[in-house]
């Protein structure tokens, strides 16, 4: 594959309003389903660039939908725009929106100028942090008529999509009797206990778990006064597997595992979902490939990863619907040990060394997706792969 000038002279000429967005976004941070300036900024800046834009879109009020062409195929850029709570960009969501605009924009242009057939779209997708906005938009439509997805993630190196684990969350509350902790304890039932009992039940089967899956949480109530005996206490769990099959037996054991500390502390329980539930990410094989080849290219420098991804994202629900990709672009530069969700990464995701790495991983996209518009045979093997990942599960 070779690199498309074009696309980069666009990216040039647009740079400014790309940057200029990325770094209000950044500044002005939303938390899921609150993004209403930066989807309100992105949809502007879309429309500016004759986008015919959906917003809301599928029932989301932060989603958008912004597509340039009028008939098939029709290739995705994804974009995520949510912030942290208290941390702000420490995910660096206002980059993945950039480049996913900056690789839209660009992509859209070639091929108007060049006469190619097709849709560009961008698709603002809201909430990536635990409330599963992509969950929901899928549910409700959100991908029909899409033939094939990638979207670009900010990290410590450039890398492909390596998958990510499936992810399932419950609420678990104990229900006792309260009594006088030191006057008549005989009368008391401590659903504290019972949530001691479960958290060491958890760890019990942590080691008859394979490598990749995880099991993590934390107490959300355990009581009120030491002299009272708690009559209630509840807890929350993340439950990750890169197999969704194996992710459900994993429920029915937790849910055993809960029944089991009732019964000992003489408590009833009641497990409750908590947030959405997440899909396995099925990275597509030719779509990772394609990107690969445009970053070593463009000199970002990509490595392999030697892992899956252990955690998770509503990415995993798309991957599973149609060919995509989550890849991934280095922000980090010397520092390697940049571990996201931290301060560090906030800072490096405001960066200008981040922001012209965004500006790369846009290029490199639409570079992906000139290649989808232009070989038929590039684009029959990303479909076949799909249908291959789907009919093994």
């Amino acid at each position: 594959m070779n690199i498309h000038p074009q696309i980069e002279k666009v990216l040039e000429r647009k740079a400014g309003q790309i940057l200029s967005l990325a770094k209000r976004i950044h500044a002005n941070p939303e938390i899921g389903f609150e993004e209403r300036k930066a989807c309100r900024w992105q949809v502007e800046l879309l429309k500016k660039w004759n986008f015919r834009v959906q917003c809301p879109f599928v029932g989301v009020s932060t989603a958008y939908k912004a597509i340039r062409g009028k008939s098939k195929p029709v290739f995705c850029f994804m974009a995520e725009y949510d912030a942290l709570p208290k941390i702000g960009h420490a995910c660096g969501h206002n980059l993945i929106c950039s480049a996913a605009i900056g690789a839209g924009v660009a992509l859209a242009e070639v091929l108007q100028k060049e006469k190619i057939t097709g849709s560009v779209v961008v698709m603002g997708t809201p909430a990536e942090e635990s409330k599963g906005g992509k969950v929901i938009m899928v549910k409700r439509g959100a991908l029909r008529g899409i033939d094939a997805v990638i979207m670009a993630h900010p990290g410590a190196k450039t890398s492909p999509d390596a998958g990510s684990n499936a992810i399932c969350r419950y609420d678990v509350t104990f229900k006792g009797k309260a009594a006088h902790a030191a006057g008549d304890p005989p009368e008391g039932y401590s659903a504290l206990d019972a949530v001691i009992l479960f958290f060491q039940g958890i760890n019990a089967w942590r080691q008859f778990l394979p490598e990749s899956s995880r099991v993590h949480g934390i107490i959300l109530e355990g009581g009120v006064m030491p002299n009272i005996i708690p009559e209630q206490a509840s807890c929350r769990f993340y439950l990750r597997s890169p197999d969704d099959a194996y992710l459900v037996k994993m429920s029915n054991r937790f849910k055993q595992i809960a029944a089991g500390a009732a019964m000992m502390t003489g408590t009833k329980f009641k497990i409750s979902p908590a947030l959405e539930a997440y899909k396995a990410r099925l990275p597509n094989k030719y779509l990772n490939e394609a990107y690969l080849e445009a970053a070593r290219q463009l000199g970002m420098n990509p490595v392999i990863p030697e892992h899956p991804e252990r955690g998770s994202s509503d990415f995993g629900d798309v991957s599973q619907k149609v060919p995509g990709a989550h890849v991934y672009f280095d922000i980090a530069g010397k520092k390697r040990d940049l571990p996201a969700h931290s301060i560090a990464f906030r800072e490096a995701a405001g960066s200008e060394y981040g922001l012209q790495q965004m500006l790369r991983a846009a290029n490199a996209m639409a570079q992906v997706g000139y290649r989808y518009f232009t070989d038929a045979d590039f684009q029959r093997k990303v479909h076949e792969e799909f249908k291959r990942q789907m009919g093994k599960r």
